[in-house]
């Protein structure tokens, strides 16, 4: 297996999958990557050459921020949100959809597990 960026990319794929198991690389990028490296698209990682994988390694080293230096970043960004009170940081801080999809009957991966709430006793006469 290679290891890039501090992952370890699968072999038996070509190169252009492989790469988008890094964080922060998807298609498009791992394309351009490739292209830089002047590796062919449909070339297995398996196959390549040492060259070749310092090459790529050094393109994503210089050119893009992925892995735990995007993760920081990403979480620096919502912390800020968060601080300064907009709606998109109160979103975050309740745990909320941020992007106005609707809540009544869906999001149960941003919410949880639903919290069942005791029906009121009726009052007695």
């Amino acid at each position: 297996m290679a290891r890039i960026a501090g992952v370890d990319i699968p072999d038996k794929k070509r190169g252009l999958i492989s790469l988008t198991y890094i964080f922060g690389i998807g298609r498009s990028a791992a394309q351009t990557i490739l292209k830089k490296a002047e590796i062919s698209v449909d070339k297995k990682v398996s196959e390549w050459t040492d060259s070749e994988i310092s090459a790529v390694r050094n393109i994503i080293g210089t050119d893009y921020k992925v892995e735990g230096q995007l993760k920081s970043e990403v979480q620096l960004s919502i912390k800020r949100l968060m601080d300064i009170g907009c709606y998109r940081g109160v979103r975050h801080r309740k745990g909320l959809p941020v992007r106005g999809q609707r809540t009544k009957n869906n999001t149960r991966t941003r919410k949880g597990k639903r919290k069942t709430v005791p029906n009121k006793k009726k009052a007695t006469k």
